[in-house]
């Protein structure tokens, strides 16, 4: 099947469905001018000070430094969030809420990304699902207590050394304060938050179990195969379609669709599509 084929049939699918289901990696995020770090030579090109100090993306996102050394934990995290709070998602994420009200589609989002860019974008808080945190939270390191909380607290970093200027704190016991994400080799994340919103979730999927579900996977990889692994679980049910749009791996066993493109030029091209239907 060519291509535009596959747009079309996307686009069909998405017609007939009842119900959408974004299931998003870091892919997503590219489009947005976001660093892919797939692989040390992607994490980097993205961060060439690192490169020179020697650590990996497994490294730098290792919860042991924000004990050991919180400036260094800091100074890559306190990055990521000004990066993402500065940088707009994309058109994209507007394409598929348009096609939410356009078709009249019940939805959730199930995404790896920590990056907050869908509830930015529009899409409900109530209907996403971050499977690995967000970003845009934070937690006692300890932790001293459960409590999650969310943060705009802007940490300045200096490039040179990659380490933290100020550090936050926990409100309540005043150690280190941590981002509310799963990190490599995690020992304390507190991930009630995010089982929340799993169990909202499965309680939509509950819901609409017997209604013609769509799954758009769009830029999750193998390297970290969360996102991957739950949109083929969806994907084996009754009535369920996956289309998965990826440049790098794009392929998935039929009747599901393979895409490979970006995100962004995939989500226009079937948006072409369904316009003409």
């Amino acid at each position: 099947m060519n291509l535009q084929k596959k747009f079309n049939e996307a686009a069909r699918i998405i017609k007939n469905a009842q119900i959408l289901v974004v299931t998003a990696g870091a892919g997503m995020g590219v489009d947005s001018g976001l660093p892919d770090f797939r692989g040390d030579k992607g994490f980097w090109k993205a961060y060439p000070m690192y490169q020179r100090l020697g650590v990996s993306f497994m490294e730098a996102a290792n919860p042991l430094h924000f004990a050991m050394d919180p400036e260094f934990g800091w100074g890559f995290y306190g990055h990521r969030a000004n990066l993402y709070r500065n940088t707009d998602p994309h058109k994209g994420f507007h394409i598929i809420l348009d096609w939410l009200d356009r078709h009249n589609l019940d939805y959730f989002v199930a995404t790896s990304n920590v990056d907050g860019h869908f509830q930015r974008a529009g899409f409900a808080a109530g209907k996403v699902y971050e499977v690995h945190g967000s970003i845009l939270y934070m937690q006692c390191l300890t932790p001293c207590s459960d409590e999650i909380w969310e943060s705009d607290e802007i940490v300045p970093v200096d490039l040179n050394t990659m380490r933290a200027q100020y550090l936050p704190r926990c409100p309540h016991c005043t150690a280190i304060a941590r981002p509310n994400i799963l990190m490599f080799g995690d020992f304390s994340w507190v991930s009630n938050r995010s089982d929340n919103q799993g169990y909202s979730f499965n309680h939509f999927l509950y819901q609409h179990r017997s209604e013609n579900m769509v799954v758009i996977e769009i830029g999750a990889g193998t390297g970290v195969p969360t996102i991957r692994r739950l949109s083929e679980h969806l994907g084996a049910q009754r009535n369920t379609t996956v289309i998965r749009i990826n440049l790098r791996e794009p392929q998935i066993r039929s009747p599901h669709i393979s895409i490979p493109c970006g995100g962004l030029e995939a989500l226009h091209h079937i948006d072409q599509a369904l316009l003409k239907m």
